[in-house]
């Protein structure tokens, strides 16, 4: 058959979940037997999110093939356990970047370049990549930012055209709105949900389906109302109602009869049931744990807890396999020191040092991991906190007293972890790091050969730095073991101590693998040992 595409779209206001919508629909035509992927259009200038600051965008989330994304990326890979790629994010900055390197090719033959018709034609182009593939039954496009938004402009226009040019049952546009409720008033509000769509109407776009995001459930007259002004049938009038977690959206969406509307409106067929035991059971656990346990996730960025969206999410996940709840304190890492480390990790069954870039806060990631090596606490170290885990070991086990990276110490004589031999010729920050997946050979018998269960594994990555091998053997024979290696160029990748409890550190990102369906097995086994560590 041919690709079917959905179009979602955000009003009245940014933070309403379209991310979370769209991967509930994906997760709900997934478990019909359609397939399904999702991509992200983001209305920024830059080229991807790379070098932007965690406070600025929260995570940025990297995929196989090394792209640098948005954090969108890691719902849509959550819930349908199926990788995405570079073509599933797009921003303005790299639509323009395209147009621009066509111009001075001479590719548009002495034309006047303008948004319409190159830009947009652009847009659309992309939009229909992995239709065109023919790996997939649907495609959902979720444009980012606001209907009405200057920068969301070209791509309205290009849903627009797109439109046009695709048969009346081969696309879908699904806004999201929101749907106030003035306590003093004690009523829901109707009009901003009608200027959004008005907005939307002067662009030219007709929405199908009206998702309501609302804090109260919506009664039979105000969809009435809703359907009547915003030009929709009463039964595209879909509740989106706050619950405790976001792993319960695909269920209050197939309560609302999303994906049926939705596949209504496609032509295709709704006779097969959407099959979610795996999901449901799931849930039970998250909402029915046997165990709990208490985990410190220290890092630069604990303000904006999008920074470590995935962590955060892996843990979920882990714990809901462990039939434990995991309670995540997130703690800054400037706020650490000796003298009050004691206190602070007192109430804690197992520490998590996060990823990061810089020098602000490194002494005390430094500090916090030496007390969990002294005390016995499961520690694991991700990325800049492995890194760190090797600098601590080497300052205060090996006896170099002034161990270091050289990201932090660029004269460091003692430099335990130096820049990647392949990155001391780049000069530009976008995209340059090493990035994407990498294999990895375990030791048989370490800690992480048992979680992953074999020897040879696949991991992403997004660092500059690396464990520094001229001192390997010399960690070694103090009780540090390199047990993860590249097999390509002999990088270290994981690191353990095994006279310790638990205490991980790996250079990958393991968060961004972690799904519903697949629990990210080194999360799984750090729960796994908070809890026997509590007990």
């Amino acid at each position: 058959m041919d690709t079917k595409y959905v179009f979602v779209t955000g009003g009245v206001t940014s933070s309403l979940g379209k991310g979370i919508i769209s991967a509930s629909l994906a997760k709900l035509l997934q478990a019909r037997g359609y397939r399904v992927t999702i991509q992200k259009f983001d209305p920024y200038l830059n080229v991807d999110p790379g070098t932007m600051n965690p406070y600025e965008h929260g995570e940025c989330y990297v995929t196989d093939d090394g792209a640098e994304t948005d954090l969108d990326l890691g719902h849509y890979e959550r819930f349908l356990n199926v990788p995405t790629s570079q073509a599933n994010n797009v921003t303005t900055g790299r639509v323009y970047s395209t147009v621009i390197d066509n111009e001075r090719e001479g590719r548009y033959l002495g034309k006047t370049v303008q948004i319409i018709p190159h830009v947009t034609d652009e847009i659309q182009r992309r939009m229909t990549i992995l239709g065109e593939s023919g790996d997939f039954d649907i495609v959902i496009t979720e444009l980012g930012g606001t209907v009405g938004d200057i920068e969301s402009l070209p791509y309205v226009e290009s849903v627009r055209q797109l439109k046009r040019k695709l048969s009346s049952d081969d696309s879908v546009v699904i806004h999201l709105t929101l749907i106030p409720y003035l306590r003093a008033a004690g009523e829901l509000k109707t009009k901003p949900t009608q200027h959004s769509v008005q907005k939307l109407l002067e662009a030219g776009v007709q929405p199908d389906i009206l998702v309501c995001r609302t804090e109260h459930k919506l009664t039979t007259d105000i969809r009435k109302k809703i359907s009547l002004f915003c030009n929709v049938n009463q039964n595209a009038v879909i509740e989106s109602i706050d619950v405790e977690t976001i792993y319960e959206v695909p269920l209050t969406m197939e309560k609302e009869k999303l994906d049926r509307v939705v596949l209504a409106k496609l032509r295709l067929p709704t006779s097969t049931d959407a099959n979610l035991d795996k999901w449901k059971d799931f849930l039970f656990k998250l909402k029915h744990p046997k165990f709990e346990v208490n985990i410190g996730l220290v890092g630069k960025y604990v303000e904006l807890p999008d920074a470590y969206k995935s962590i955060n999410e892996a843990f979920i996940h882990a714990g809901a396999e462990n039939e434990c709840k995991v309670n995540l304190t997130h703690i800054h890492s400037e706020n650490l020191h000796n003298e009050n480390l004691q206190e602070k990790m007192k109430d804690l069954d197992g520490v998590l040092v996060a990823p990061g870039f810089g020098d602000r806060g490194i002494e005390g990631k430094i500090s916090t991991i030496k007390y969990l090596r002294e005390n016995k606490i499961p520690f694991f170290g991700i990325c800049l906190g492995m890194q760190c885990a090797v600098i601590e070991f080497a300052r205060n086990v090996m006896g170099l007293k002034k161990a270091h990276s050289t990201e932090m110490d660029i004269k460091s004589k003692e430099a335990v972890i130096d820049l990647m031999e392949s990155q001391k010729e780049v000069s530009k920050k976008g995209g340059t790091m090493r990035l994407g997946a990498y294999k990895c050979k375990l030791e048989k018998g370490s800690r992480s050969f048992t979680a992953y269960g074999k020897q040879l594994i696949s991991e992403r990555h997004r660092h500059r730095y690396e464990f520094n091998n001229k001192y390997l053997k010399d960690f070694e024979k103090h009780g540090m073991s390199a047990v993860g290696i590249n097999p390509d160029n002999n990088l270290v990748e994981v690191v353990e101590i095994p006279d310790h409890p638990w205490f991980v550190g790996v250079q990958y990102h393991p968060e961004l693998k972690s799904t519903v369906d697949a629990p990210h097995p080194l999360f799984v086994r750090f729960v796994k040992a908070a809890i026997e560590n509590k007990k």
